[in-house]
Formats: structure tokens, sequence, C-alpha cells
């Protein structure tokens, strides 16, 4: 639970070197995520996903007194799925009160809504070890949810986690809703935790949701561009995975290259900031 300092929680330097390492390869993943909404339903409006900035403070504190009287209840009864459940959506709302919409939209992601994201990463873990039937519409949630923490990791053995409990939670939403939108979306998380067999599959099931010869084109050139950018980011890994292995073979520390904010920078570019 979010008060028992659960292995999600962790502290960010945002003033160090590496705080745009692992962001420059995932924030990518974002726009992407984009696309895909914008193939079924048209332009999104991300701010409408959060709370308005000007109330946010409020709003986070909420939801945060929310958390803590579930969590009071959880006490005495820690695997009670409802109660998992409430804390879950009461924490992403904490968090997504946290984040800063800009005028058009954009987020400015915060250092509170981090680790309110964390805690609910945990208790949505505790859920699905106490329930049976997933809530679909928390599983969209915390597909999104898992996905920023992917953007905003600290390394990318922590990324990689993200990314798949993103997929897994994504899968239970296209198991009960199978549509265009929950397929393409699975598709592309599965690209990045490297199934490239399963998601060619989830590809091709999406194909057949198609209304139109230029939405197919679409698709397909949208899971091409992911997978090319998927793959190198898989080598990306295994390039550092070597480095580390034999730096700790020798006695040392990664280098330097491998942990800095360019360390990734020349796989996708730039990366998004961190607020206070």
């Amino acid at each position: 639970m979010a008060s028992g300092g659960s292995e999600h929680k962790m502290l960010f330097d945002i003033r160090g070197r590496r705080k745009t390492a692992v962001k420059a390869v995932y924030a990518v993943l974002a726009v992407l995520m984009g696309a895909s909404l914008f193939l079924v339903v048209g332009p999104v409006n991300i701010g409408s996903l959060f709370n308005s900035s000007e109330s946010s403070g409020s709003a986070a504190k909420q939801f945060e007194e929310q958390a803590v009287g579930i969590e009071r209840k959880l006490k005495k009864d820690p695997e009670n799925p409802d109660l998992l459940l409430s804390l879950t959506r009461a924490q992403v709302n904490a968090g997504n009160s946290s984040v800063e919409i800009g005028p058009s939209g954009e987020r400015g992601m915060t250092l509170g809504a981090i680790q309110q994201y964390q805690q609910a990463s945990q208790s949505w873990s505790e859920y699905l070890e106490a329930t049976d039937e997933p809530n679909g519409g928390i599983a969209q949630l915390m597909a999104v949810t898992l996905f920023t923490l992917a953007e905003y990791s600290r390394s990318l053995p922590e990324a990689e986690s993200n990314v798949q409990a993103a997929a897994e939670a994504q899968q239970i939403v296209a198991d009960q809703r199978p549509n265009l939108n929950s397929l393409s979306t699975l598709a592309l998380y599965t690209l990045f935790t490297f199934d490239y067999a399963k998601a060619a599959e989830l590809k091709a099931e999406t194909l057949k949701l198609a209304v139109s010869k230029s939405q197919e084109e679409s698709i397909e050139k949208q899971f091409e561009t992911t997978e090319k950018r998927a793959r190198e980011l898989e080598k990306t890994i295994e390039k550092e995975e070597k480095a580390r292995n034999k730096a700790k073979q020798n006695g040392g520390t990664t280098p330097e290259s491998l942990e800095g904010p360019n360390a990734l920078g020349g796989v996708f570019g730039g990366g998004a900031e961190l607020g206070e």
C-alpha cells in the first residue's frame, strides 16, 4: 500500500545528469499512443484527461486524504479487492491532479504526480492479486499510468518493468473490450516489451477491425515505425547491459556515456522534463 514503503516508491534526483536518459527514449511512446487514439476518435485534448491546474492543488489534497482514509480501512481488511480498487483510483486521481496542464493541453509532470503514480502501481499490483476479475476501466487507467511511469523511470530496467506492466493492464482492457483502439494500443505497448511475434498477431487483429483502406495504411505505417524504434531500443538496452556487466567484472562503474542525459538521446531525440 502507499504508506508501506513499497518497491515502487522512490526519490527522484531531478537535478542529476540522469534525469533525461530514459525519458529521451520513452517520451516517444507518448506520441505513438496519442497517434493510436487519433486513428479511432480523432484529435484528443490531453488536458481533458487531467484536472485543471487552477484547482489541482486542492484536488490533489482531497484525493490524497481519500487514499489515507481507504488505507485505514485496508489495515483491517488488507486483501479487500474493492478497497484496493478504490485506493488505486484515488492515487491515480491524486497524481493526475498534480500534473500541470499548459494552455495548449501540454502536460508538465511533477514529482508529486510521479510519487502518486508509484503508489497506485503498488496498489494495482495488490488488487490484481486479490481479484480474479480485474476492472476494465481501472485497467485502462493503469495502462496509461504505468506507461507514464516508464517515461519517467530512472533506469532502463525500471522502465522496462513499467512498460511490461502497462502492456499487461492494456491486455485486460483488450480482453474485455476488443476494439480497434484497445488492440492497436496493446500492439504498440507489446512492441516495446520486445515480443514482436505477439505484437504482429495483435496488429493482424487490429487490421481486421479497420473500416477503410486509409485506416489500414495508417495502422501499418505506425506499426512499422514503432517496431523500428523498439528494435533500436532493444539494441541500446543490450549494449548497456553488456557495458554494466563488463564494468562489474572489472570492479568499476558503468561508463558515464550510458548514464548521462545523452546516453539514449541519439535513438529518439530529447526527452520530457520533470518539474518540482
